[in-house]
């Protein structure tokens, strides 16, 4: 309770418009956004354990505490609010973005959430001097006839929209575009990394490996700048992500 009172304080303190949080010294600050979704869970854990300090964005903070503990801090808002973005970006140095629509009309719909949310979160982000932002995005993105867009309003038009106001935002950034998503342990096969958003290609792989390529991102440089798809198959599991990363082409 102790961190959520913090976060709130800050929000507080950004509506009144009194300046920003003192630096302070310490593992670096990252930012989930869609922390209480199923990979953004998945999120949360890996990147604690891999010695950040994880700040929860969620729009309820009885969810957040019930599914995430009381070790992390929460910062309650909603990516449709520029204020709320804006105060949750307080003090943090690295952003990972695991938002999605909650429907494909409404409120929560594509264009809502994964185009003017994510914009809101990229100019946040540059306001901030965040120093590295991975969006989670999805395979197809390019395809404005993918079936997907048919049955979910243009989901994947209105990522791809996403993805360019995060490119336009001058944020280091990595984009991950996942193929189908699974809820099953990570590691059961070899991340598959391209380039180009191939129509023939993809699969399917686990929500854990998703987290585990974030993270990853975040650890190297050599990953900033680019947009790459993965998926899983047959094989031994990556040990090495620096070279994989540095293989790739700059957007």
């Amino acid at each position: 309770m102790r961190c959520t009172r913090m976060v709130l304080l800050t929000l507080l303190l950004v509506v009144a418009g009194c300046g920003s949080l003192p630096s302070q010294a310490g593992p670096d600050t990252v930012l989930v956004v869609g922390a209480t979704g199923q990979t953004g869970r998945l999120l949360v854990r890996d990147l604690a354990a891999a010695g950040y300090t994880v700040r929860a964005f969620s729009r309820s903070e009885t969810k957040a505490r019930e599914l995430l503990g009381d070790e992390v801090e929460i910062a309650v808002g909603d990516v449709k609010s520029e204020e709320s973005v804006r105060a949750a970006m307080l003090g943090v140095d690295r952003v990972v973005s695991a938002v999605g629509a909650g429907g494909a009309t409404g409120p929560d719909s594509p264009e809502q959430v994964d185009y003017l949310g994510v914009e809101k979160l990229a100019v946040a982000a540059a306001a901030a001097n965040v120093k590295h932002f991975v969006l989670i995005s999805s395979m197809g993105a390019t395809h404005e006839d993918h079936p997907l867009n048919r049955m979910f309003g243009n989901v994947l038009i209105w990522k791809a929209k996403g993805e360019q106001a995060l490119r336009d935002s001058g944020v280091p950034y990595t984009i991950v575009r996942p193929a189908g998503l699974l809820n099953e342990p990570g590691g059961q096969g070899r991340v598959v990394v391209v380039q180009g958003d191939p129509r023939e290609a993809g699969g399917t792989l686990a929500r854990a490996d998703v987290s585990t390529v974030c993270v990853q991102a975040l650890a190297h440089e050599s990953s900033r700048g680019k947009t790459f798809e993965i998926w899983r198959e047959d094989g031994e599991a990556r040990s090495e992500w620096g070279s994989t990363f540095a293989s790739l082409s700059a957007d």
